[in-house]
């Protein structure tokens, strides 16, 4: 013998136009966006001694933040997950073919430091501009991360 325990459930009526969902207005798709360059503080030293300050970061998916944390690397040094997590959504670095964790172990500590607040920037606020102080004057300004030229905003 089986027993069910039923609840009764109201049946709604259609919304009426009050209580309708305001239709989103068609137009052109904003186009969303993925990459963002930047400009490193000091700059990546390779082997030849040439130095690499621009750059590339790419918006990171889930993907990203899940497979560093099943690297053997980050499981004996949780703090080496910003390594890995960096390197992996780095698209450019200078003239490098190649970006991999070595590379991001090598930048300078205010270069990694830059870069894990610009990777926050970018994914969790949305943008890479910044309100500061000028430390003279007490006056307020925006500045973009990204490294942008002098004047440009």
């Amino acid at each position: 013998m089986r027993r069910t325990i039923g609840a009764t459930v109201p049946i709604s009526e259609p919304p009426d136009e009050a209580t309708a969902p305001t239709p989103v207005p068609a137009g052109p798709p904003r186009a969303l966006r993925t990459e963002f360059d930047f400009e490193l503080p000091r700059g990546y030293v390779d082997g030849r001694g040439v130095v690499h300050r621009s750059g590339t970061m790419r918006l990171a998916t889930a993907r990203d933040e899940l497979v560093p944390l099943r690297d053997d690397r980050v499981r004996e040094n949780p703090a080496y997950l910003s390594v890995v997590l960096i390197s992996r959504v780095l698209t450019r670095l200078g003239t490098l073919d190649e970006i991999h964790p070595g590379i991001v172990e090598d930048l300078f500590a205010s270069d990694l430091a830059f870069l894990q607040d610009f990777y926050r920037r970018i994914n969790a606020e949305g943008h890479t501009r910044a309100a500061v102080t000028c430390p003279s004057c007490q006056e307020g300004f925006v500045v973009d991360l990204a490294g942008g030229r002098l004047g440009e905003s």
